[in-house]
């Protein structure tokens, strides 16, 4: 991967945003994750053999959904376990529980450990919520601060409604527009133009704010003639890469996959959507 010093040196300077970069357009490629909820079953079965699977199919890194076989209460051995297959934490998704008095120094010391930096919040109902929405924003506001000084940043993860209308623009508007830069819009592409949005405009609007990001197809409705896979789709996956590398600050593309089309199996379908990918990669 070319750029890797200038890689390294943005995943060691997590705090300086594209402002003070002066949003300069940059050439780093981001790194390719895939979110072990993608294959979650064979996860629980087997967790060891599915990550040396993941990383065979030569994924960087990997973004944990609350399952680490053995590791459980080992994130020393996790992390280790990860380097030796050539495998970086690309973030963990959590819930706000996860995170609060009574949880976040054990929290903050497992991530730590397993050298996860990016801990993003998949799902809240009250995001769609019109008072519940405030709540949200003040949990990753007050996160935010909290977690800096441990090298860590608190991220939302979007679904579809929260796109719905709210306060003349949409809830997740609201949300990046008053929580604090430091927070990560990890913007979940399969979601976005599920609801009718498009993701490249959504990259461009918050600048410096999609450190990582979820490549993942859900066909709106009505579509014919395409499959949820990454190239086998509707999205315009170059535009939306370009945008992410110049505009997004992205650090991390990360793959998720939630439908196995025609008999294909999670990792199977993994596999191909991470082969579109690669297409889309080698055009840049």
């Amino acid at each position: 991967m070319k750029n890797k010093l200038v890689t390294l040196m943005c995943a060691c300077l997590p705090f300086v945003s594209q402002a003070a970069l002066g949003h300069q357009e940059n050439s780093v490629i981001p790194k390719i994750s895939v979110q072990l909820w993608s294959v979650k079953d064979d996860i629980k079965s087997s967790f060891k053999q599915t990550i040396s699977s993941l990383a065979n199919m030569g994924f960087q890194g990997v973004e944990f959904a609350g399952s680490f076989g053995p590791f459980e209460n080992n994130p020393e051995g996790l992390k280790a376990f990860l380097k030796a297959k050539n495998l970086a934490a690309s973030g963990a998704h959590l819930g706000f529980e996860q995170l609060n008095k009574q949880n976040f120094a054990d929290t903050v010391a497992f991530y730590k450990a397993a050298g996860v930096s990016m801990l993003i919040v998949p799902w809240d109902e009250r995001a769609w919520h019109p008072e519940g929405v405030k709540e949200v924003v003040s949990l990753l506001n007050d996160l935010s601060v909290q977690l800096k000084p441990h090298g860590m940043r608190i991220g939302f993860h979007n679904h579809d409604q929260e796109f719905n209308s709210f306060e003349g623009t949409t809830y997740w508007d609201y949300i990046a527009e008053n929580t604090s830069q430091d927070v990560v819009l990890q913007q979940d592409v399969g979601w976005t133009t599920y609801a009718g949005k498009d993701p490249v405009e959504y990259v461009k609007r918050y600048p410096g704010r999609t450190l990582t990001t979820h490549y993942k197809v859900k066909l709106p409705e009505g579509t014919k003639g395409k499959l949820p896979i990454i190239g086998k789709d509707t999205i315009d996956w170059l535009a939306l890469t370009k945008a992410n590398i110049a505009v997004g600050g992205t650090l991390w593309i990360v793959v998720e996959q939630e439908e196995y089309p025609n008999g294909l199996t999670p990792m199977e379908a993994v596999q191909q959507s991470k082969r579109g990918l690669e297409k889309v990669l080698k055009q840049l």
